[in-house]
């Protein structure tokens, strides 16, 4: 603890989850979307978010490019900026489940321990862990963003699946294959999560 911490006292807030959960007539919760770029986890967290927000679920969506526009703008790609950037992510989702809200996040979050601690976070059944499932040579071939190509030629140097390693989940909540599953299909697996999450 340094010696501003000590200056630091918790302001504890009258509001809390059980009444954001009677407000809203869900828990909050993370459904964290986990693999690797082109993967498609971007596209399955915004195709999970409309449905959930068509059943009046109150939902946000973290995308990775998204929170290094603002956020996490001043963070890089070496080990020590990704975990800086998954810690500051998951202090955010922490504040949005505070609030009553399904969080949605879609990060290649390359490092078990960073998703771990994030986990840690959160109470039990709050964290909900999605791999992302799709083979290298899928997520290559699709290329969306042409980040692989540039990795190939030695533009990025630390590029995740080639240069710098990608750990996938143990034991996730869910798994999901992109690359052999249709994206309706991979919704409803996800929608099958979030009911269970939901009636606990």
């Amino acid at each position: 603890m340094t010696p501003a911490d000590r200056n630091l006292v918790w302001h504890h807030r009258r509001i809390g989850r059980a009444d954001y959960r009677r407000r809203n007539g869900h828990p909050g919760a993370v459904l964290w979307f986990t693999g690797l770029s082109g993967s498609g986890k971007s596209t399955l967290a915004n195709a999970v978010e409309e449905a959930l927000f068509a059943q009046g679920v109150y939902t946000y969506l973290l995308d990775g490019d998204n929170v290094r526009h603002g956020l996490n703008r001043d963070l890089g790609f070496g080990a020590g900026d990704r975990v800086e950037n998954i810690r500051r992510i998951g202090e955010v989702a922490r504040l949005f489940v505070d609030a009553g809200l399904v969080v949605l996040t879609a990060f290649i979050s390359p490092f078990r321990a960073d998703r771990d601690r994030v986990r840690a976070l959160l109470g039990p059944g709050e964290f909900a862990e999605i791999h992302v499932a799709c083979d290298l040579a899928t997520c290559e071939a699709r290329d969306p963003k042409g980040l692989y190509r540039k990795a190939r030629a030695g533009e990025i140097p630390e590029f995740t699946g080639l240069t710098s390693p990608y750990e996938p989940p143990l034991a996730p909540e869910l798994v999901v294959d992109t690359a052999t599953t249709p994206l309706d299909q991979c919704v409803r697996q996800v929608l099958g999560l979030w009911e269970r999450i939901r009636d606990s």
